[in-house]
């Protein structure tokens, strides 16, 4: 077969070369496209420009340079990058109806990157998490939870949700309850309350707590304890007024309800 030397010459060496020429420039533009993401990262972390926007903004050219990357090994093959984009042009209703999801993920991104209900650094609840916001990506978001668990949710789910940020204020109010007795002083207990409240630290200048009487039910009268927290402290106030509370308990300046069995064992110890 005397023509297969003058095709492996003409066709398949220049073919393997091209091929091996398209592998260097898929692995040399990706690490390229990495460390070029990196260092912008690193950059808009050190920048005035909002983190929100920043990482949105980082995703989106890396998707742009991979895109323009795929492009360029094209051409290197020899394919006209105009028929390409005629191509991609002509599949654009079906790629579109087959990730309509997709697509609804990216529009639901660029909508929470306008109207800003929150922001990278928040602590929000939607979409049945509740965490502190790290990335809002093009597609995807992710939220770390409380209990330290990534959670990645869709952009679509989560703006199509009802969305709670208890960061867009400085402070929050402490809801609590507490069971009096039927024959407790309403005036002395809320005194004593308020007494050791005072001693509770990144409670809100200014802001008095509240002590009403929420209701008066078969046990006696319950009261709604509502001091005024720092939105970043929340959790630790909560926590202190809940330990001071348990504290007056304790030590007998509160009279608070009894249950029924506590009721019966005084029954059964005055009757021996």
């Amino acid at each position: 077969m005397p023509f297969l030397p003058t095709l492996v010459a003409t066709t398949v060496v220049p073919f393997l070369l091209k091929l091996l020429g398209a592998l260097a420039l898929w692995v040399g533009g990706g690490w390229l496209i990495r460390l070029g993401v990196r260092l912008m990262r690193q950059a808009m972390r050190h920048s005035s420009l909002d983190p929100t926007m920043a990482g949105y903004l980082v995703n989106f050219i890396a998707v742009i340079l991979r895109v323009i990357l795929v492009v360029a090994i094209l051409g290197f093959f020899g394919i006209p990058t105009a028929s390409f984009a005629a191509l991609l042009a002509g599949a654009g209703v079906a790629i579109g109806a087959a990730w309509s999801g997709m697509l609804g993920n990216f529009a639901a991104g660029v909508f929470l990157q306008m109207f800003r209900p929150f922001s990278v650094g928040d602590l929000i609840c939607a979409a049945g998490v509740t965490g502190t916001v790290e990335e809002i990506g093009m597609f995807m978001s992710s939220i770390l939870a409380v209990d330290h668990v990534r959670n990645i949710v869709p952009n679509s789910k989560l703006f199509g949700d009802t969305i709670q940020n208890f960061s867009s204020h400085a402070y929050r109010r402490v809801d609590l309850t507490l069971q009096l007795d039927k024959g407790a002083d309403v005036d002395r207990a809320m005194e004593l309350i308020r007494g050791a409240l005072r001693g509770i630290d990144h409670q809100v200048v200014g802001l008095v707590p509240e002590l009403v009487v929420l209701e008066i039910n078969a046990w006696g009268p319950k009261l709604a304890v509502r001091p005024y927290a720092l939105s970043s402290h929340f959790v630790q106030v909560r926590a202190e007024c809940n330990r001071t509370l348990a504290e007056l308990i304790r030590g007998g300046d509160l009279p608070v309800a009894r249950g029924p069995l506590e009721h019966l064992a005084d029954h059964y110890r005055s009757n021996s």
